[in-house]
């Protein structure tokens, strides 16, 4: 089914694991009568596409003919849906996928969203504002020349599909780089008080335990920015999959502008430079401590060894004091 010029729908990226077993996903997926590449774009394991038809009561009331919406799964443990209801998505991300998630937080699931359109006389797509401006000319054209059926697969064009897919990957990685943000933020918002406490040369209370969870909390977080995800790359590995002549790469770039992903990501980095700071510092304590520690642990055993040297001594005395033959 042809979309109405103008009409406005949402595109939503969830973000809901570190990562998704892409296998497992197919196997859920298939298991449940979706079926994967749909448009044989080529494209899997870097993403997994399949269609959702909407057949809600509403669109039934309305006498309206079912839609049918797109849904990508990515690796990075985020999936970006076209026009599909919240409910289904809702089910999907929370419940069907769960087991193929890898340190999945489903009560934290971060959710971005975006308009879009889609304009039958642009023959290229574009972001304008919030608005994904999605141009299928060479679709429409397709159309009126077709005397074939004019069901809603029928209308739908490859060239679309991967416009959405580099769109998709783009709203993906903000959305992968906002769960970073908020963790980052709940990390400094646990140490805010350390700078304070430095300042008024007091001692840091925290215990050997907490310093090496923050610091492994930290390490973490810069892996998952910087060597677990493409958040960094300034091309992902799916592109070097897709036709150069599509020029997916730009849309991909136009998202990422649109977004702030870049700065964000240069933020992002300088907070974390910050946070090591902050985490320098109580390794720093733990090694004095520790220090001190082995100090006084010396300065026991010295105190032992000349109590025992000074009683033996005390004793060798009074036997040269005694009488000869007392």
């Amino acid at each position: 089914m042809a979309r109405k010029l103008g009409a406005h729908q949402t595109v939503t990226a969830y973000c809901v694991a570190e990562q998704y077993d892409i296998s497992h996903v197919a196997r859920i997926l298939k298991s449940a009568g979706y079926h994967l590449d749909p448009h044989e774009t080529g494209l899997y394991p870097q993403v997994i596409h399949v269609e959702v038809p909407d057949n809600s009561p509403s669109r039934r009331s309305e006498g309206a003919s079912p839609s049918t919406g797109d849904v990508f799964i990515f690796p990075s443990g985020t999936v970006v849906a076209w026009d599909v209801l919240d409910s289904t998505m809702s089910f999907l991300v929370g419940r069907s996928l769960l087991p193929a998630a890898q340190h999945p937080h489903p009560d934290q699931i971060e959710e971005e969203d975006l308009e879009y359109t889609e304009d039958p006389h642009r023959d290229v797509s574009a972001i304008k504002g919030d608005t994904i401006v999605l141009g299928t000319k060479s679709q429409a054209a397709d159309l009126s020349s077709s005397t074939k059926s004019s069901t809603d697969t029928d209308t739908r064009n490859i060239d679309t599909v991967l416009t959405k897919i580099a769109f998709s990957s783009g709203l993906a990685r903000s959305t992968k780089l906002a769960v970073l943000e908020t963790l980052l933020a709940s990390y400094l918002n646990s140490t805010s008080s350390i700078p304070r406490l430095l300042s008024l040369g007091g001692r840091l209370p925290f215990t050997r335990p907490f310093i090496l969870q923050k610091t492994g909390q930290l390490l973490s977080l810069r892996a998952q920015l910087n060597l677990y995800s493409e958040l960094t790359d300034s091309l992902p590995d799916l592109f070097w999959d897709s036709p150069h002549e599509k020029g997916l790469e730009g849309y991909y770039d136009m998202v990422g502008k649109a977004l702030d992903t870049n700065v964000r990501i240069k933020v992002l980095n300088e907070k974390m430079d910050y946070a090591q700071e902050i985490a320098s510092v109580l390794r720093q304590q733990l090694s004095e401590r520790h220090g001190v520690r082995l100090e006084w642990i010396i300065i026991l055993l010295i105190t032992v060894e000349v109590g025992f040297a000074v009683r033996q001594e005390i004793k060798e005395w009074r036997e040269r004091q005694a009488p000869v033959g007392a």
